[in-house]
């Protein structure tokens, strides 16, 4: 099993290209059951990705990644569909529960296993069958599998969401754009992801429109032919090395973004004192010389994402003062807190708040990434850390971010797998 090697305390600068967004790719290709052929550019090589092509695969579907020019060729073939999705591809990736939607929508069944991915919390999916049933599905859990049928197929509906959720918000969508008739969708969620998802629907032939937190799709249309579809540039990879450059950062210059899809971000990180120069396609951080503390919530988006609460707190350690992060989006996850503590960080947990006190010298140590942006947080903890951090389990990494060391290590970061 590989481990990261990080010696700290060296100062990182250069240029850092983001990757397209893990987020919006795994909705968009569990979107192309519902469309006939598909090249997707921007997909970010992470193991999220490999393990839904290979479930669009087990599905039935022409799946063709060309990692040379990060891209992705779907075609639909109509023949020999299997409607079920299996354990062994869907327990390391929530997002497999996304194909539910699509296949009973298209072929008015599916048998997809329980979601796996983080553990960080329950993380339900009844928000998600709530949504499907009504749409007109018929659904029953049994053995670790969600069955759905509708036998006569979905019909439009007028759905109000009970609480915010992103997965929830793309597999109703992903139902409906074959649902016989008008669909309203409300209390959505509206982050980026499900506009670039909406986005590739109507690209392929779909009629959506987005209001608010109010969603309205028109069903059953006609399909393009072919279509080619470019995926928006991941905010939580940038976010991520927006905070790495606030902690160690000479100037760090990040390209392939849009500054519009982190305003908050960017107003948070400039209020702790953070140097940020946005510009119309790049965007430089370096580190400030004192750091202000901060009370962060974690909100549905536009406000701070739950996916950098672990990454922010890295910095809060190096804040003087008091610090608190209120968790408001998963249950359990403040995991990586022990492993920072670990390293010196003080920090106390009491139900949804973590209270950071700084500034912390923070010394290397052996550590275990539990999930994914806990595992990013322990890299960013180890680049300012006195001596070497060894961290291990970092599969989680691999998930959800590209070329990590390599990106770093052109900054002239010192980190190594092994």
């Amino acid at each position: 099993m590989h481990k990261l090697i990080i010696k700290g305390k060296r100062e990182i600068s250069g240029k850092i290209n983001i990757s397209g967004s893990k987020n919006a790719s795994l909705p968009i290709l569990a979107a192309t059951i519902l469309a006939n052929k598909v090249k997707l550019t921007n997909i970010p090589l992470v193991q999220d990705i490999f393990t839904m092509s290979e479930l669009l695969k087990f599905i039935g579907l022409k799946v063709k990644l060309i990692k040379k020019k990060n891209s992705i060729e779907v075609k639909n073939n109509k023949d020999n569909i299997n409607t079920m999705a299996p354990y062994k591809l869907v327990k390391t990736m929530r997002a497999g529960v996304l194909v539910l939607g699509p296949l009973l929508a298209k072929y008015k069944k599916a048998k997809i296993s329980l979601p796996g991915g983080c553990a960080i919390g329950s993380r339900p999916v009844n928000l998600h069958l709530f949504a499907l049933k009504k749409l007109g599905a018929k659904i029953k859990i049994k053995n670790g599998f969600i069955i759905a049928e509708a036998k006569t197929g979905l019909r439009g509906s007028s759905i109000t969401f009970p609480s915010i959720s992103v997965g929830a918000t793309e597999n109703a969508i992903l139902a409906a754009f074959k649902a016989k008739g008008k669909t309203i969708l409300n209390n959505c969620a509206i982050e980026p992801e499900i506009f670039d998802l909406i986005s590739f629907l109507n690209k392929i032939g779909g009629k959506i429109k987005i209001l608010g937190r109010k969603i309205t799709i028109i069903g059953d249309n006609k399909i393009k032919k072919e279509i080619k579809y470019r995926v928006i540039f991941d905010r939580i990879e940038l976010g991520t090395y927006m905070i790495a450059a606030a902690l160690i950062g000479k100037k760090v210059v990040f390209k392939n973004v849009d500054y519009k899809l982190v305003n908050y971000e960017i107003k948070i990180l400039r209020k702790m004192g953070v140097k940020i120069n946005v510009k119309k396609n790049y965007i430089e951080v370096e580190k400030s010389n004192k750091i202000k503390n901060l009370n962060i919530t974690t909100k549905p988006f536009p406000g701070f994402p739950t996916d950098l609460q672990a990454q922010i707190m890295v910095l809060m350690t190096r804040a003087e003062g008091v610090s608190k992060i209120k968790e408001n989006i998963f249950e359990n996850r403040f995991m990586h807190v022990p492993e920072l503590r670990r390293m010196g960080a003080n920090i106390d947990v009491k139900n949804k708040t973590a209270t950071i006190t700084g500034p912390s010298n923070l010394n290397g140590a052996e550590v275990m990434a539990t999930d994914l942006r806990a595992s990013v947080s322990l890299v960013l903890a180890g680049l300012i850390a006195e001596n070497r951090t060894i961290i291990n389990r970092i599969y989680h990494l691999d998930r959800g971010y590209e070329s990590l060391e390599k990106k770093l290590k052109i900054c002239k970061a010192s980190i190594k797998r092994i």
